[in-house]
């Protein structure tokens, strides 16, 4: 791992308590994209330490989405009828400072033993409406392409499973890890494999990047892109537009944009939802459609996530109804199914 220090107040006692609370990771391709001049460089803000990250709020909560109260057996979590997480390792080659599973990976925590990870996937195997399994973690291709295949054709093994979803940070972490055969790995599923990757800001997609998403997407790999709203790093239209184009460029499709979660130490990062959604507002109508995700809450607690963007229709007491255009404008619009 590279060097990963910075601290522009000179605060070092502080980082260092940090680095004991959290886990402090960043690839020496990361390392390279970070602008040292610039204090407000958008990948140091995700991945290098803040002593910021030492102030908890009263709101704030050791397992925000609630995993914890749907883990059935270790690795699952069953929170919708018809898809579950297989929380296959609890590590990552970096470690986002806003991360919602931040007090449960990092170095010294346990990923699945050979017994649990049978015992996981024969949970899924004993529940037939499970249609989609989301190989999570940590992240998943941190794992070596023979062990990842293993999963898979312990998977394609399940014949009420549709499709094996990857969420991942590492094309775009630590692109070398994408290689022919972690590509053929994901092209041995006889299950449609697709792959969510996680990026936040259009910097994220440099030449090396560029090329491991190539090499999925030619191997078949259909990806979807899911990134988190970020105070400072993605907070403004300009940004998201970019990173959509970015992603949209390289033959990603934006899925979803995150609200940030309420996880311990990350409240430098929050924006309100009446920010997100301005934002997702100034985004419609202006820009392609390629370029919009759906910006969804992950509800405190465990109860699911749910759409928040802006709406555009109300409905009115004569039944009719008032619709707002991407400008801003209101139209009468009379439905004629309801009459």
């Amino acid at each position: 791992m590279g060097k990963v220090e910075r601290d522009t107040d000179g605060n070092i006692a502080a980082l260092k308590q940090v680095a004991a609370q959290f886990a402090v990771a960043v690839t020496p391709h990361l390392q390279a994209q970070i602008d040292p001049s610039d204090p407000k460089d958008p990948i140091a803000r995700q991945f290098l330490p803040d002593a910021a990250e030492l102030v908890t709020l009263p709101h704030e909560r050791i397992d925000p989405i609630g995993d914890t109260a749907h883990s059935p057996v270790a690795g699952i979590v069953h929170r919708y009828p018809d898809r579950a997480l297989l929380k296959l390792v609890n590590v990552c080659p970096v470690y986002c400072r806003f991360c919602f599973r931040r007090e449960m990976v990092g170095p010294g925590s346990k990923g699945l033993s050979a017994e649990q990870l049978d015992a996981a996937i024969d949970y899924i195997a004993q529940h037939p409406a499970i249609w989609e399994v989301i190989l999570t973690g940590g992240d998943p291709l941190i794992v070596s392409p023979r062990r990842l295949k293993e999963v898979i054709a312990k998977l394609n093994a399940i014949p009420h499973l549709g499709v094996i979803r990857i969420h991942s940070r590492v094309p775009v972490v630590d692109p070398a890890r994408i290689t022919d055969a972690m590509a053929d790995a994901l092209k041995s599923s006889e299950k449609a494999v697709w792959l969510l990757l996680h990026a936040n800001h259009a910097r994220e997609f440099v030449a090396e990047s560029v090329a491991a998403i190539r090499k999925l997407v030619e191997a078949g790999v259909p990806m979807l892109g899911q990134s988190v709203l970020l105070k400072g790093v993605n907070d403004s239209p300009a940004a998201l537009t970019d990173l959509f184009r970015a992603m949209v460029q390289n033959r990603i499709k934006p899925h979803y944009l995150h609200h940030g979660d309420l996880a311990r130490g990350t409240s430098h990062f929050r924006v309100s939802l009446e920010e997100g959604q301005t934002l997702m507002r100034r985004l419609r109508g202006h820009y392609s459609g390629l370029l919009q995700p759906t910006y969804i809450l992950d509800i405190p607690g465990g109860h699911g996530k749910v759409p928040v963007g802006p709406v555009y229709a109300e409905p009115q007491d004569d039944g009719s109804w008032t619709v707002s255009d991407p400008w801003g404008c209101s139209h009468a619009y009379d439905d004629p199914a309801t009459r």
